[in-house]
């Protein structure tokens, strides 16, 4: 039986990663510190006997005992709300936390995927965003915390690849919603929705014509999964490239969840992208990978999901580090 460590276990895209490896018949060792996941995402795993949970903080020394066949890196914050509270922890969980996976994979002889981030474009002033792309990004502006923390991840492990020949992977993923989001995590879906459960004013940043590209996270997570086993050691786009401004997705969820209520506008927060879309040429050609879910299908998921969670979730503050 293969043997899997997945770091951000308890996060959104970490859980779904758990759910994944442990239905492809895997030992999945989750690890996670819970400064942003929680252990509700991953307890129905709990009583298995090819599951086992470390908490643990990824940035100090990492021991697993016995052999190890893949990781997924997948810590850390991924949200402005969480990122720009914790900038530190942001920075050091992409550095310090990466080499000790790096590390270990090299230790073990197990081939690494890493958790990159479409965020390594920046501000794009290219459209749609291709690997090659090497970014505009403000390395002292307020995210930067995050897009550089993921710029570093991908250098050295490109260099543990061609230095110490470690067999790794990089995806960089766009955005990605589904079951098991935070309500108050501060990105466009949850926001929009935890709003609208709450009869609150859904909030549109600037002009709402800057655009996203949502990828159900079933979809993103099958992407992940081939992209491990494959034998393409460069980074990888994985999302949906059907574009849509913020303003008509607000829209959009204003239609699904049949609230009354209005769209307002506040201020563009500082180096907000503009314009995010992937080109998935290379995960068409390599990975024989395209996303299947509809925006619409996915938004029906992800709204039951919201709605059947206990109320006073949908009035849950923001967390407090």
């Amino acid at each position: 039986m293969k043997r899997v460590l997945i770091t951000g276990a308890a996060g959104f895209l970490g859980s779904h990663l758990c759910d994944k490896f442990i239905n492809k018949g895997y030992h999945v060792i989750a690890m996670d510190n819970l400064i942003t996941g929680d252990l509700k995402n991953i307890e129905h795993l709990f009583p298995l006997q090819h599951f086992e949970f470390h908490h643990h903080d990824i940035t100090k020394f990492i021991h697993i005992s016995g052999e190890l066949d893949y990781i997924l890196h997948f810590a850390s914050p991924a949200s402005p709300i969480d990122y720009l509270k914790i900038p530190i922890q942001t920075l050091k969980v992409g550095a310090l936390g990466t080499h000790n996976c790096l590390g270990l994979a090299k230790a073990k002889n197990a081939r690494i995927l890493v958790a990159s981030t479409s965020e390594v474009y920046g501000d794009p002033l290219v459209h749609p965003q291709t690997e090659e792309y090497w970014g505009n990004v403000n390395p002292i502006g307020p995210r930067g915390v995050y897009d550089e923390a993921k710029r570093f991840m991908e250098s050295i492990t490109m260099a543990y690849h061609t230095f110490h020949k470690v067999e790794t992977r990089i995806v960089r993923i766009f955005n990605t919603y589904g079951p098991k989001m935070r309500l108050n995590d501060g990105r466009a879906l949850p926001a929009f929705i935890g709003q609208a459960l709450r009869g609150e004013d859904l909030t549109v940043f600037g002009d709402g014509s800057q655009t996203r590209s949502f990828c159900y996270v079933d979809d993103l997570v099958e992407g992940i999964y081939r992209l491990l086993l494959s034998d393409y050691e460069k980074p990888v786009n994985i999302g949906n490239p059907n574009e849509i401004s913020l303003k008509d997705f607000a829209e959009e969820v204003l239609k699904l969840t049949g609230s009354n209520v209005k769209i307002i506008y506040k201020p563009l927060p500082v180096d907000d992208p503009k314009q995010r879309q992937p080109d998935i040429t290379k995960a068409k050609e390599i990975l024989n990978w395209q996303p299947n879910v509809e925006r619409s299908e996915g938004l029906k998921k992800t709204f039951d999901y919201f709605k059947n969670l206990p109320q006073e979730e949908w009035h849950k503050q923001p967390k407090e580090f």
